[in-house]
């Protein structure tokens, strides 16, 4: 049975604003609490807090204005504006920054991944492996994405070149797709060699794994993930003791 974990404290501060946008306790054009204040309310570091705020921009939740602050945006609420729960950045990130592309190409789907996708394992799949860092936290991802071949066909995400939109919005804007909603299990183990030197983490030090199903609207499996999240001793102290 996977034991279930707390999210990276990144996600629970981005969660927790888009939250507050929705419910109307942040109103659009409202000035957010300052990087000291939600330091001090999520009990996290402040490149932490930086990197939720950074995510929460590029999803077009906030605006960063030069020396005034960050303030709410008008969303129109849709179907097509529907936001996960979480956000991932192998699936969403410009490749430009803090991203290390480890390799890229076609391969046999292997268990998990095939069992994401809903095809039998060994299926040819296009795959994208990379580890993303945040300056003065380290590695906070190690990810590979699968995608179908058809789907993958014509993107070039089987290539080495930078993705600068991040792959959902680089594949739905060349295949004509939309991604509807994502399934996730999540779990912990600890990390082979070659992970825990991605991750820069010991390999007696427990990792969060994450199992992605991109799906469409009907509920077809289009894209996987299998990340892999550096679990600090926070993240996982209040599930199981860490002795």
């Amino acid at each position: 049975m996977p034991i279930e974990v707390a999210p990276p404290k990144y996600v629970v501060i981005v969660n927790a604003v888009q939250q507050r946008i929705q419910d109307g306790t942040y109103a659009p054009g409202s000035m957010l609490p300052s990087e000291t204040e939600l330091v001090r309310e999520f009990g996290a570091s402040r490149p932490v807090v930086v990197r939720a705020l950074d995510l929460l921009r590029q999803d077009g939740w906030i605006d960063s204005r030069q020396g005034k602050g960050r303030f709410v945006l008008n969303r129109t609420s849709g179907a097509g504006q529907r936001q996960r729960e979480r956000h991932y950045g192998v699936l969403e990130d410009d490749e430009r920054t803090g991203s290390t592309l480890l390799a890229a190409g076609e391969l046999p789907a292997p268990p998990r991944a095939a069992a994401a996708l809903g095809v039998e394992p060994g299926t040819p799949v296009v795959a994208r492996r990379r580890v993303l860092a945040i300056d003065g936290l380290g590695p906070v991802e190690l990810g590979t994405a699968y995608l179908r071949s058809d789907l993958a066909e014509g993107t070039g995400v089987g290539g080495n070149d930078v993705l600068p939109e991040g792959l959902l919005r680089h594949v739905a804007s060349r295949k004509r797709v939309r991604f509807d909603h994502v399934s996730e299990r999540i779990s912990a183990r600890l990390p082979n060699a070659e992970e825990a030197q991605l991750l820069q983490v010991g390999q007696s030090d427990p990792v969060l794994t994450v199992l992605l199903s991109v799906c469409d609207r009907t509920g077809k499996p289009l894209l996987a993930v299998d990340l892999l999240l550096p679990a600090r001793r926070h993240d996982l102290e209040d599930v199981y003791p860490l002795d």
